[in-house]
């Protein structure tokens, strides 16, 4: 019976840990454990190809109603930590201050609406851009979720005595967010009704989003991992992981002339434009190469991570010797996730295999497979 995509999850690129608090977690042991990983992190950016492995250590429970917290996520986070350095890796697992994704709501004078076990939501304010751009607003810092952000990351910092790596908040790409503002019916009915105010409102909410991000940089100083959130991510990497899943719903004509400007103006502030979809964006390749800045993009490569996978020879032939890092995700088996790994890669590809193993032993297995592919092209 062929392998499918697990409904029945919650997460499915998710990990049982056990929480630990800032007490009981030995800074120390993990900071010299990151440290020893980041030269090959910095030799790894410095190249026009190269593999590295990460096996990512997503904490039950922190993306959903575990956020509400700040002592409740830093110790699932922590367990996170903990449970990361069973698995042989090239890259260390990081603390995110994950609050929800809806914080651009809270600029126009919307709070989190919470369902038991969920993750906090948002109801969209207004029914065209035009009525966005006539709207008051406030930076997200002055809002309740921004300041909460805010407030997590300086408790991480705090708990963690700055020994730690701490990425971004999740970043969403401005027609994300313009989705938490308009339903999004409404927001795809604009993109051909009123193209102008949409665009407008696309450069207000990337203008928001930078200020916000700005003020994280500042505060989390040399802790900063990047790109952040579902990207493998290290202080030696560089950029502003943008989740865009509406993107893939939209003409790439339509997409450039409405949105590629204000991504690529992210982009440009922080050292590079990070794309992120979930699904199927083959299609959206020729359109993405083309942004500014673009550093990294990231795509779900096994049923078992996304039901509706992308194609890794696709993806092959469209990143192969352009040095854009492909973050790909492989929830599966060794033989699986390597099939998948083995598809994407060539000589001259940048890729970063991020893996789900379920035990050490799965892991070291299969990082040895994929760097003995890497060794066997040179």
């Amino acid at each position: 019976m062929g392998k499918s995509f697990d409904t029945t999850k919650r997460d499915s690129q998710g990990t049982e840990v056990a929480p630990i608090s800032p007490e009981n977690f030995d800074l120390d042991a993990y900071a010299d454990y990151e440290a020893a990983l980041l030269d090959s992190n910095k030799k790894f950016t410095e190249k026009n190809s190269g593999l590295l492995v990460y096996r990512r250590v997503r904490a039950n429970g922190v993306f959903y109603d575990k956020c509400r917290d700040f002592k409740d996520s830093l110790e699932l986070q922590l367990g996170a930590l903990k449970a990361s350095m069973a698995y042989k890796a090239d890259i260390a697992n990081f603390l995110e201050p994950w609050y929800g994704i809806g914080y651009i709501a809270a600029c126009f004078g919307c709070d989190y609406e919470w369902s038991e076990n969920q993750a906090p939501s948002v109801k969209q304010p207004f029914s065209c851009a035009e009525d966005i751009l006539n709207a008051d607003y406030k930076p997200i810092h002055e809002t309740s979720i921004g300041k909460h952000i805010l407030e997590m990351e300086e408790y991480f910092l705090e708990k963690t005595k700055g020994k730690l790596p701490i990425s971004f908040c999740d970043i969403q790409a401005p027609l994300n967010m313009l989705s938490y503002l308009l339903p999004i019916t409404d927001l795809f009915m604009e993109i051909y009704d009123d193209p102008d105010s949409v665009e407008k409102a696309a450069q207000l909410t990337g203008d928001l989003l930078i200020e916000f991000l700005k003020k994280q940089e500042t505060l989390l100083g040399d802790c900063l991992a990047r790109p952040g959130h579902g990207f493998a991510s290290s202080r030696m990497f560089t950029g502003a992981g943008m989740s865009d899943d509406n993107s893939i719903m939209i003409k790439s004509d339509d997409y450039a002339d409405l949105f590629q400007k204000t991504d690529e103006k992210i982009g440009e502030a922080f050292g590079g434009t990070v794309y992120h979809s979930c699904g199927t964006w083959e299609n959206k390749i020729d359109l993405v190469k083309g942004f500014q800045h673009l550093t990294t993009v990231d795509g779900a490569f096994t049923i078992e991570t996304d039901p509706s996978p992308n194609n890794p020879e696709v993806f092959a032939k469209g990143f192969a010797g352009t040095g854009i890092v492909v973050n790909a995700r492989a929830v599966g088996n060794c033989e699986d996730s390597f099939n998948a790994f083995n598809k994407l890669w060539t000589p001259n590809q940048k890729m970063i295999a991020v893996t789900y193993c379920e035990t050490p032993e799965e892991q070291e297995k299969l990082y040895n497979m994929l760097h003995g592919l890497e060794n066997s092209c040179l």
